[in-house]
């Protein structure tokens, strides 16, 4: 213990050497006069204040302040360090220009600090917060060629609104004023504030955007302080309209014509081929309804437009449905560019014409992608991917995707049964941008609602074992509430599996293991799977979060009205086909949570089951969970882990990789900081397994039961993340801290862990590389 702290003292002293060393190297280097300028210090004098309110006003005031003095790490300034023993480059490139400009940090100096302009923020910000009497002086404190300075403040008492008045006059736009005055912001007893004001005149503004005034705007709106009505500290406001508020910002507008450009190029206006306005009659147009679709070259079908536009002729303009219109015509995703123009058409009747320009993307795009992977289960190889996508198929915005794709997998290292795969296939899909239903949905949504159709088959072969064909196919429809909420309701999907080429190891294999057995048997899957999404992870909050939850029933209708039941041998099948009849449902919940810029918190758990009956007494090998890998539990090797206890090394001849179940619980937590532009690093714990429903003979202390939680697995880690911005490369590397198909007692393994020795770091360290983060 004695030598524990002997060693903690030295380490202090290292750390404080080290901090003057650095220090005084960057001091050495400034010029005769110069001072580092080490920050700035806010006081504020005022007993009066609650100490919660003057802890805020000076956390305010702080961040107002400018420049930022160099940044530090544990009182050091490591970048300004670099900056000074760098040499100064004669070209912007280079080790030294690197070092000095990209790593290293310029010296912020005090001659750098404008002390009255700062004081000058000071006072007015204070004013604006309700502190009209502050008053501020400042100081600087100067050592060893290093200077700060400290600001104080005498704020004053904080004047309170004891009245807010909404001033009347005859004007529409003026009446609709006094109809929104009973939600206002400004509260009486509450502080002056002026952000609190400039949000009130923004909620006025949208509101009456709402109302047909286009032409209105926040700035029209005056909120007059009078102190000296009241005693005691308080201000009466007064709001009113400008007195020189232009005519036009008074008036309601509705819509007169509404004219598409679906094919609009600034290269076509330069030519003189469109001029805004214009007269519709003299150009050859399509008419649907109220709506002029100018395409000459007829690319577009004009009820795409009706679909989309969500004003019409004689509408009054509302700001909700100017948003929902461009927005529907983005997620259309033919258009590159959408621009909207209002054009007044009849200044007495106070109409306008709107103008959508529309500039489309490439209609048809040939890519051919080359891909390098590698992943935790031992295995490394590539694809290439021809992908063909015409974004305009049937002149209504159709999107129809084609590809081919090859892929191949080979062993690197691990299990000595884990062979190569190879895969080949194609896929189709046109997604339609409306419903295609016998009924009529309707939608307010910003995003378009699409119904996708897809078709694919994949051949794969594992060498030594197995070729398995997979057909695929499925019809459903996409749409979103709003930015938040996301359905996916496929109302019919099917997948076949025939198997192929089954050799002679496989079927030794698997003769004696029921397990691998079904994975070679043909499979037959059909019926509706919905899935429902929320998230708010886009919002810039402290604290956010996300959930899919998915439901999946495969042939219940089916297997009701045959009567099908497994278990009184009454099995059915399809052309020769037993289909499979089972209930699956995954949720996963991720929770983040945000420090700072730099630093936050990911969290995500999982829970799902399927359970088989009727005409299954398994779930099929393709639709159950599997557990492991890099984007799951990361100390363990993909898809090896589970179920339950069951320790898949006792599969003769050898280990096999692919373990699954119907039971699935997984917990992450890791923590996530970013070092230095593009290089992030992460700590993780990760917790979960895969369980059977029923009892499996074969895989003792597969079957979930009360004693799951002692066959939870555990590992945890350290990651290296290179954020490249058009993609993120992870480095994960793990270790299992509980192995659940250990001896009861013997399954924590802290006791076990020896870094020194090469065997336990080759069965123990597993390194995942993937793309993009795990959740």
């Amino acid at each position: 213990m004695k030598k524990s702290y002997q060693t903690y003292f030295k380490f202090l002293i290292t750390c404080g050497m080290a901090s003057a060393t650095l220090s005084c190297s960057n001091t050495r280097f400034l010029k005769k006069g110069q001072m580092l300028y080490t920050g700035a210090e806010v006081k504020i004098e005022n007993d009066t204040l609650p100490k919660k309110e003057k802890k805020d006003l000076q956390s305010a005031l702080q961040d107002k302040l400018t420049p930022k003095p160099n940044s530090s790490f544990l009182g050091l300034r490591p970048k300004l360090y670099f900056y000074n023993i760098a040499k100064e480059p004669k070209k912007e490139k280079g080790f030294n220009y690197w070092l000095k400009y990209k790593v290293g940090e310029k010296p912020v100096l005090l001659g750098d600090v404008d002390r009255e302009f700062n004081k000058d923020i000071i006072v007015n910000y204070s004013e604006n917060k309700g502190y009209f009497n502050a008053r501020a002086t400042y100081d600087t404190v100067s050592k060893n060629k290093k200077a700060k300075v400290i600001y104080t403040l005498k704020p004053g008492a904080r004047y309170l609104i004891s009245n807010v008045k909404f001033q009347k006059d005859s004007s529409l736009v003026n009446q609709e004023i006094q109809n929104l005055k009973d939600n206002t912001l400004l509260k009486q007893g509450n502080p002056f504030d002026l952000d609190v004001i400039k949000a009130e005149r923004e909620r006025i503004d949208n509101r009456l955007k709402e109302k047909g005034f286009y032409y209105f705007h926040p700035d029209n709106l005056i909120v007059q302080a009078d102190s000296t009505v009241s005693k005691n500290h308080k201000v009466e406001l007064n709001v009113k309209l400008k007195d020189n508020t232009p005519d036009l910002s008074t008036q309601q507008f509705s819509i007169d014509k509404v004219i598409v450009f679906p094919n609009y190029s600034i290269q076509d206006v330069k030519q003189g081929k469109y001029s805004i306005p214009m007269n519709t009659d003299s150009l050859q147009k399509y008419e649907h309804g109220d709506i002029y679709v100018i395409d000459p070259q007829n690319k577009f079908k004009p009820k795409i437009f009706d679909r989309a536009l969500y004003f019409k002729k004689g509408d009054l303009y509302n700001r909700t449905n100017h948003n929902l219109t461009l927005n529907r015509l983005i997620s259309l995703g033919v258009f590159k560019f959408v621009k909207n123009e209002f054009i007044v058409s009849d200044s007495l009747q106070h109409k306008f014409d709107t103008y959508y320009l529309l500039t489309p993307r490439e209609l048809q795009s040939l890519r051919l992608e080359a891909l390098g992977r590698t992943n935790s289960a031992n295995y490394a190889g590539s694809e290439v991917n021809l992908n063909w996508t015409h974004r305009n198929f049937f002149r209504g915005a159709e999107q129809f995707k084609a590809s081919v794709y090859g892929a191949f997998d080979f062993q690197i290292g691990g299990p000595e049964n884990a062979k190569n795969i190879f895969r080949t296939g194609a896929n189709a899909q046109l997604s339609i941008p409306r419903i295609v239903a016998p009924f009529r949905f309707n939608s307010s949504s910003a995003f378009v609602p699409r119904t996708n159709i897809s078709v694919g088959y994949e051949f794969q072969n594992r060498t030594e074992y197995y070729s398995l064909n997979t057909f695929t196919g499925s019809f459903g429809y996409n749409w979103k509430e709003n930015a938040r909420k996301e359905h996916d309701l496929k109302i019919f999907d099917i997948t076949y599996v025939s198997p192929a080429n089954i050799t002679p190891l496989y079927d030794s294999i698997s003769r004696n293991n029921d397990a691998l057995a079904r994975v070679v048997k043909p499979q037959l899957i059909f019926g509706p799977i919905y899935s429902y999404t929320y998230t708010n992870t886009m919002l810039q909050k402290p604290n956010t979060f996300y959930y899919k939850g998915t439901l999946d029933l495969a042939g219940n209708l089916t297997g009701l009205i045959t009567g099908a039941n497994v278990e009184k041998d009454k099995e059915r099948k399809i052309f020769g086909v037993p289909f499979s009849q089972f209930a699956k449902i995954e949720n996963d919940f991720r929770f983040y949570h945000k420090f700072n810029e730099k630093t936050s918190l990911a969290t995500r758990a999982i829970a799902g089951v399927a359970y088989p009956y009727g005409n299954s007494e398994y779930i099929p090998f393709s639709r159950q969970f599997f557990s492991g890998g890099s984007n799951s539990v990361r100390a363990f090797r993909a898809r090896t882990l589970g179920p339950g206890s069951f320790d898949p090394r006792t599969i003769k001849p050898g280990y096999y990789f692919d373990q699954s179940g119907d039971v699935k619980l997984e917990l992450n937590a890791e923590y996530r900081a970013n070092l230095y532009k593009f290089l992030n690093v992460a700590l993780f714990a990760d917790a979960g397994n895969v369980w059977l429903i029923n009892d499996d003979p074969q895989r003792p202390g597969a079957k979930f039961s009360k004693e799951f939680l002692s066959e939870i697995a555990v590992g945890a880690g350290f990651g290296l993340r290179l954020d490249f911005s058009i993609l993120i490369l992870r480095l994960d590397l793990a270790m299992p801290l509980r192995v659940p198909y250990y001896e009861r007692g013997e399954r924590w393994t802290f006791d076990k862990i020896n870094f020194g020795d090469s065997s336990w770091r080759k069965d123990n360290l597993i390194l995942n590389i993937a793309i993009g983060y795990p959740f």
